[in-house]
């Protein structure tokens, strides 16, 4: 079971949740003991309070390229920073009170010259730790004789303001219940999943996880087999951008929302 010590309660109980499946940027859990308005809140707090760092101020001093500044300082936000939560504060929560420092921004500087292509590579950081995610994400073109040099100042931020905070992609389903009632008829080129499996002469599970309750293994299949999804329990993918690693962005949802539940408790409380 996933060690994860802000958990939210559902009743008395805690939620209990097991990693299922990790690939590349994608994680998938199995949440337990819970429901779809505690579950889909965990994800909105994913896409809308979890922080990551971005650019957000960029002073060009020097832009030869075809692409006007505007665009240029659009591409630089979009890409996505490695991210260090524990060592940057938010830009107006700061003690520096808003006016930029190293423990609430990091700044960027970029010389390049052309013929070719400058990518987010090229991108240099005051911070060693805070870098782009990918190296060659193209920023613009720049033919003979072009020049590029500008400076940027990433800071923390949240998908609530721009998508360009969001941590990742979060979705759930049911966990699904698969019964087979025909074992001996082979159904398992119906399912674009490949949850089952046919195999002498008998119909088997083999990928359960897979299943996302499309019920195309039960359209037109004589009731060979049952699904259902389980109400209780949940199928939660999250698909990081990179800025951070999934079970750090659910480890901190989970206390953004335990710590929003507090202030709505204490609040009914007066």
């Amino acid at each position: 079971m996933m060690d994860v010590d802000q958990k939210v309660r559902r009743g008395g109980d805690k939620l209990k949740i097991t990693i299922l499946n990790k690939e590349h940027d994608e994680t998938k859990y199995l949440i337990e003991d819970a429901n779809p308005y505690i579950v889909n809140a965990i994800r909105r707090t994913i896409l809308r309070d979890v922080p990551t760092l971005a650019i957000e101020d960029v002073i060009i001093s020097k832009n030869d390229s075809a692409l006007f500044d505007e665009i240029i300082a659009h591409r630089l936000g979009l890409i996505p920073l490695k991210t260090d939560l524990k060592s940057y504060n938010f830009r107006n929560s700061c003690k520096c009170g808003g006016k930029g420092c190293a423990r609430c921004e990091v700044k960027f500087t970029l010389k390049a010259k052309g013929p070719g292509y400058v990518y987010s590579k090229d991108l240099i950081s005051s911070d060693p730790q805070i870098k782009p995610v990918f190296d060659n994400i193209p920023i613009t073109y720049l033919d003979e004789g072009q020049e590029l040099e500008l400076e940027a100042k990433a800071i923390l931020g949240t998908g609530k303001e721009h998508a360009k905070w969001a941590p990742g992609l979060s979705f759930y389903s049911y966990f699904p219940k698969i019964k087979i009632l025909k074992p001996n008829m082979d159904i398992s080129k119906s399912c674009p999943k490949n949850v089952f499996s046919f195999e002498n002469g008998k119909l088997k599970i083999k990928n359960l996880h897979n299943c996302d309750l499309c019920l195309n293994c039960i359209s037109n299949n004589n009731n060979v087999v049952s699904v259902e999804g389980d109400p209780t329990k949940f199928i939660f993918t999250i698909e990081s951008w990179g800025q951070l690693d999934n079970d750090t962005i659910l480890k901190e949802a989970l206390k953004i929302l335990k710590d929003k539940l507090k202030e709505l408790k204490k609040g009914l409380g007066k």
